[in-house]
């Protein structure tokens, strides 16, 4: 607990002790690592055992198992690749497993149920229409909603408390509502002058979409699995239909599971990494940037631009082969060549950047250790401003 005057508050300093901490609060899980951390693994491992069972009873036993093990050949290259970028980033190995888990789990349960429930209500009311607008409007929302729910959960303060006289405020309420020259808590300071604003580092930047990219690995995974035991039991049944009406089996019946593996895992492994690689890095822009408006709007944007570009690929599917060709090669390349450059450039600028005397492991690379990581960040209850704003 801190005492004494902040710097741009009225008051003196809080006197006397504080009172004592209600019992529910000391209890509250959320208030102990320990029951936080066995309350999320019960969460997660009930919500994998009932997607097991809801993507068992579309595939079959042997759909399930083959379908697992097609949908895992793509998933050590991306997990590579995000772990090369993570080299700068540094998130925990625990917030990377939470955030595969909750993608393979937590984010395909719901995605799955609500997409059903989103579709019968539009064919319901829309006939036709209905199912069209489910895939191209409705199933994006869901999905990264879903998959975005992950990292508000790790990146956004858990515990907030309102702004009074002597007391520190949390950091949401700082970047989003704190403004200069109002009465209030002066968070929002102009720099001295001469003096530049601060940019996000790259560090906390590539944080935001390594965790995003390894929720979208662990939804891609479950997903792959579903339409890729679907697609084998499928051509299953037509190869056991086609033996006994007297027609010589070949390879060649299970065309539909070659013809989904070389779509979902060959053509386009990336593509809900790239998705949520932007929900994750507007959030991470909130979080750090010391610019107003960009706080407030950085996390919308990053979700509104996942759930268009989630949306564009899904109307892809219904335009045929040139139509898919055509958005694959004008839209989704450049997008995920620009995301590659980003990385590349982050890495560059790391290496680059000098460390600020003083700082310790967790600033480095960051030019005056003003910028709080992303991986701390979202556990710091209360910082007191420094000079041009910045918080320690």
């Amino acid at each position: 607990m801190l005492s004494g005057r902040i710097p741009g508050q009225q008051g003196g300093p809080v006197a006397g002790r504080a009172a004592a901490v209600p019992l529910w609060r000391r209890v509250w899980p959320l208030r102990r690592p320990a029951l936080s951390s066995a309350v999320a693994a019960l969460a997660l491992a009930g919500s994998g055992v009932l997607i097991l069972r809801l993507v068992q009873r579309q595939t079959g036993t042997t759909g399930l198992l083959v379908g697992s093990g097609l949908a895992l050949l793509p998933l050590p290259f991306v997990l590579g690749s995000l772990a090369w970028l993570n080299r700068t980033a540094r998130v925990p190995v625990r917030h990377l497993l939470f955030c595969l888990a909750w993608g393979a789990c937590a984010a395909t349960t719901v995605a799955i149920l609500a997409n059903g429930w989103a579709s019968d209500f539009l064919v319901a009311h829309r006939g036709a229409r209905g199912e069209t607008l489910g895939a191209e409007f409705a199933t994006p929302l869901i999905e990264e909603v879903a998959k975005g729910s992950a990292l508000l959960v790790l990146l956004l303060p858990l515990r907030r408390h309102r702004c009074r006289a002597g007391r520190p405020c949390g950091r949401r309420c700082r970047l989003l509502r704190h403004r200069p020259g109002t009465g209030g808590p002066a968070h929002f300071r102009p720099a001295p002058a001469g003096r530049r604003r601060a940019r996000s580092s790259p560090r906390t930047l590539t944080a935001g979409m390594v965790l995003g990219g390894v929720t979208a690995c662990g939804f891609a995974f479950t997903e792959n699995a579903l339409y890729l035991g679907r697609a084998f039991t499928a051509d299953r049944q037509a190869r056991l239909d086609a033996i006994g009406l007297g027609e010589t089996p070949s390879l060649r019946d299970f065309d539909g599971t070659v013809h989904t593996f070389v779509l979902r895992a060959l053509l386009s492994p990336f593509a809900h990494p790239l998705f949520t690689a932007l929900t994750g890095l507007g959030l991470a822009l909130t979080l750090t940037t010391a610019r107003r408006w960009l706080a407030r709007s950085g996390a919308p944007l990053g979700l509104l631009l996942a759930m268009g570009l989630h949306g564009v690929w899904n109307a892809a599917a219904g335009l045929g082969t040139d139509g898919f060709l055509l958005v694959y090669g004008l839209v989704m390349v450049p997008c995920f060549a620009a995301l590659v450059c980003f990385a590349v450039w982050a890495r560059t600028r790391r290496t680059r950047q000098p460390t600020a005397p003083g700082a310790g492991p967790e600033l480095r690379g960051r030019p005056g250790g003003k910028w709080i990581s992303l991986s701390r960040g979202p556990h710091v209850e209360s910082c007191s401003p420094t000079r041009g704003g910045a918080a320690r």
